[in-house]
């Protein structure tokens, strides 16, 4: 299986993001926390959504969760 994507947060908006979620399978989202840089996965099965961060796995049942968390997380512009 190829690496997926990388992109930075704040490339993309929260619908341009879920149309590469559900296009690619799973993105990695590159942000910055208090002056360290860490990947983010975010990914879709078909029918949940994940965001797979360094020290937690959020869990999406619809796509507006997703939205909502992709925008109070800020990683959509």
């Amino acid at each position: 299986m190829a690496d997926p994507p990388v992109v930075d947060a704040g490339e993309l908006n929260a619908d341009e993001l879920l149309d590469r979620i559900r296009s690619e399978g799973r993105i990695r989202l590159r942000t910055e926390f208090l002056d360290v840089e860490h990947e983010v996965t975010l990914r879709w099965d078909g029918e949940t959504y994940y965001c797979d961060t360094p020290t937690r796995l959020h869990r999406h049942d619809s796509e507006s969760e997703m939205r909502n968390c992709l925008v109070e997380q800020g990683y959509g512009r």
